[in-house]
């Protein structure tokens, strides 16, 4: 790698890093309106602005060449953060059950044994986001707010229960697949690994 390419990756000030770091620092906040106050509506924001500015920080970061391997790691921590965070805020309200609180967390409790074995075979810290784990995120992220509206009595509450639900239990089932794709790929680095050294 030439030297400018790794400086460029090695850069922390970076406008999709501060982007990431407001998500992040978002999550305390979202919990507090979801448990404290019960403020709904500014929850359903905060998390479609979480949303929005995940879209717009891989838009700014290839668009920009802005890349960064601070940036890989705060993206999806933050993903996840927000995942965990709106799954206890949910079972906790009592608008979803714990069973599918549950279920998320345990697929990421799946993948925790990856970077080791890919350290151990000389590879990165982590594999590379696929597009099935991006949509399983998607789904969810969208699936949320539509479950605190559906909670509340309204004109689109029904709509919005159905959506979201079908939402959750695709991104759910997505975000399960995903991550036995992931262990598929790291017995394949394996096997390479040990054809290699034959």
């Amino acid at each position: 790698m030439n030297p400018e390419a790794s400086g460029a990756e090695d850069r922390i000030w970076t406008v999709p890093n501060a982007l990431s770091l407001a998500r992040l620092l978002g999550v305390p906040v979202f919990l507090w309106l979801v448990l404290g106050p019960k403020a709904d509506g500014w929850a359903v924001a905060l998390l479609m602005l979480a949303g929005f500015s995940d879209w717009l920080d891989g838009k700014i970061a290839r668009a920009w060449n802005q890349t960064s391997r601070l940036g890989r790691l705060l993206d999806p921590l933050a993903d996840r953060l927000y995942i965990l965070a709106t799954l206890f805020g949910l079972a906790m309200r009592e608008i979803i059950p714990w069973w599918l609180a549950l279920a998320i967390p345990l697929r990421d409790v799946m993948l925790l044994g990856i970077p080791l074995v890919l350290r151990r075979l000389g590879y990165g810290p982590a594999l590379p986001v696929h597009f099935l784990g991006k949509a399983a995120t998607a789904n969810l992220l969208y699936a949320f707010p539509l479950l605190f509206l559906a909670h509340h009595p309204s004109w689109y509450a029904e709509a919005a229960g159905i959506v979201g639900w079908s939402l959750a239990i695709w991104g759910t089932g997505l975000y399960w697949w995903s991550g036995v794709l992931y262990w598929v790929q790291v017995r394949q680095l394996t096997s390479e690994a040990k054809r290699l050294k034959r």
